[in-house]
């Protein structure tokens, strides 16, 4: 039998032409999308006006993605939740709920593992699994209205896995999540994160979306990144800047620069001025991040005092800044933390 094809990965004009091939008129396509996209039903089941013949016509050719939580932790901190989903092939991904001022945030996962080794990250702990589907991604955000019966209003792919690693799918997905059929989440509203794939950082450039680029920039000079990112032995700092400002240049959309300080190894006065000299000459802003302590790695955070000076010389030398708020601190908040203790105690 033919594979089955992955119907909540397919775009609207792709539905349209799979029902008019199965002999069903277009606005079926319509109706199903809705299902999916806006109504976010959880199966071909919940798809009331659909009669029951085309649900096992469409069951029959179609895979339906519908990930459920096998684990939500919530903080008693903040009331960011941390959930943990199970894909069909038993892996498991994690996303974050936070709710903020201006509405509420989920940071979803872009791959199972992850392949850069960053030193910080739990997520590459294991290496790569698998990238996931446009689907899955989409679904994590699904899922979680579904189970708060909240709107999404901002989307972060900073979770487990470089988005840049999963280049297709993740320009689908961004797609489909923009799509004024769906969800429409305003681009604008969405931020990817890339430790510094530099090709697809400039293939993304030119798909000219408006979405926010964040860079793991995390160090200033090529020697320290080396040290932290083993992706700055293939790109070095100048040709990942480049590519920043390339993006600018075809999107006029400002890069954020994530930087995560390591007590004693990249906060020092001089990774500050090092920093302020990078970000002058791009249009930026710049997110300290204190750092999840992992049990894996011996980095610590830097000393509250020491972020704030920090800060501080960044502020002087004219460099947008801020400090991103811990959430979720009691709840394994950091990227790969959640997954990677379901793994060990399964």
């Amino acid at each position: 039998m033919d594979q089955k094809t992955d119907m909540k990965s397919l775009t609207f004009g792709e539905l349209k032409a799979a029902l008019i091939d199965m002999g069903e008129k277009p606005f079926r396509a319509a109706q199903v999308y809705q299902w999916m996209h806006q109504k976010l039903a959880g199966s071909f089941d919940e798809m009331t006006n659909i009669s029951a013949e085309l649900k096992g016509k469409l069951a029959e050719r179609f895979t339906y993605t519908c990930l459920t939580p096998v684990q939500v932790q919530e903080s008693k901190l903040d009331g960011t939740k941390k959930f943990l989903f199970r894909l069909a092939d038993d892996n498991v991904v994690e996303s974050v709920y936070m709710r903020y001022h201006h509405g509420i945030s989920v940071c979803i996962s872009s791959q199972v593992g992850c392949r850069m080794g960053c030193r910080f990250c739990a997520s590459t702990l294991d290496g790569l699994e698998r990238n996931l589907t446009p689907s899955e991604m989409l679904d994590q955000i699904y899922a979680i209205s579904r189970y708060t019966g909240e709107r999404v209003s901002n989307v972060v792919v900073m979770g487990t896995g470089e988005p840049l690693d999963n280049y297709d799918n993740l320009v689908i997905f961004l797609k489909l999540l923009n799509d004024e059929r769906g969800l429409h989440i305003s681009q604008r509203n969405i931020t990817v994160s890339t430790c510094g794939i530099v090709p697809n950082m400039r293939r993304l450039a030119d798909e000219k979306l408006q979405i926010t680029l964040a860079l793991s920039l995390h160090a200033t000079t090529d020697e320290k990144r080396k040290r932290l990112m083993p992706i700055a032995n293939r790109y070095s700092l100048s040709e990942v800047l480049a590519a920043c400002a390339y993006y600018f240049e075809q999107t006029g959309r400002r890069i954020t620069f994530e930087y995560s300080l390591v007590g004693g190894v990249n906060d020092t006065d001089q990774d500050a001025a090092e920093l302020s000299e990078i970000a002058s000459g791009l249009c930026c802003h710049v997110n300290l991040i204190p750092v999840n302590p992992i049990k894996e790695r011996d980095y610590v955070q830097s000393a509250k005092a020491r972020i704030a000076a920090f800060r501080e010389k960044l502020e002087r030398n004219k460099v947008t800044v801020t400090v991103r708020r811990e959430m979720g601190r009691d709840i394994d908040g950091a990227c790969g933390q959640l997954r990677r203790r379901h793994i060990e105690n399964a």
